[in-house]
């Protein structure tokens, strides 16, 4: 039996030099030569957040300082003047129209008369224009109107004189008939009276900045008129308070 062999395969050679060899080359052969040497990057450094940082501190301090040295000038100010809040009292109130039409519209015209008064030895009021406002217990305007500015003197009582009306302002339908039925009540509809302004307060050379101020006035009732003459509210009851607020001090009354 003939034996048959196989010649072995040998990979031809340019030259006669050495056999590269068959298999595939690894990753380290094909990218290690061309790969770049790994360096660590510096870490960036982070100014910016160190200035802005900074800069609030230095900021919260120079508020805090203000804020420090304000309080400690209002307390002199107090020790040395000794300020006392001014007064409201409402001196009458003459209803001259008080209706509601069948379309729901209120139709008011009030003449209104308030004392205040400064009972400070030093201290003088400046007060801008003041809003006026009648609403009933369930915030229902009855009449809106303005007391003109003025200048409050010491030891001073000045009487602030206005008429205010409703505008024909239009009610839903239920404002209106609870409306309605309070008029009838023999005791008289009761009402409050909002005051609201600003002011700010002069000694000498000294003012200071404007602050709001809000008097709330309760305890006056009133009735429809009867004919052509106005009716008299009642305002033996009627207490106001007086509410001043201060942004770097405050007083409250």
């Amino acid at each position: 039996m003939k034996d048959t062999v196989f010649p072995s395969y040998k990979q031809a050679t340019n030259g006669g030099g050495a056999a590269k060899p068959t298999f595939p080359a690894t990753k380290s052969q094909l990218y290690g030569a061309t790969r770049p040497l790994y360096r660590p990057q510096p870490k960036p450094h982070h100014y910016r957040r160190s200035c802005c940082c900074s800069c609030c501190i230095w900021t919260t301090v120079t508020i805090l300082i203000l804020l420090l040295l304000a309080g400690v000038s209002a307390a002199i100010f107090t020790l040395i003047y000794s300020p006392h809040r001014p007064t409201f009292t409402v001196s009458s109130l003459k209803v001259s129209t008080l209706k509601i039409t069948s379309s729901s519209k209120l139709i008011t015209n009030i003449t209104l008369n308030v004392n205040a008064k400064n009972p400070n030895k030093e201290l003088i009021y400046i007060y801008d224009p003041i809003a006026i406002s009648l609403t009933t217990k369930n915030d229902v305007v009855i009449a809106n109107g303005w007391f003109g500015p003025f200048v409050h003197g010491t030891k001073n009582n000045t009487l602030l004189k206005a008429t205010i009306n409703g505008l024909n302002q239009e009610l839903d339908d239920s404002s209106a008939g609870e409306l309605r039925v309070a008029l009838k009540n023999k005791k008289g509809l009761p009402l409050k009276m909002k005051l609201d302004t600003k002011v700010k307060a002069k000694v000498g050379g000294l003012k200071t900045p404007k602050v709001g101020i809000r008097v709330i006035c309760e305890g006056i009732k009133v009735s429809a008129p009867k004919g052509k003459s106005p009716s008299k509210a009642s305002i033996s009851n009627a207490k106001c308070k007086v509410d001043l607020r201060v942004k770097v001090w405050r007083w409250t009354f």
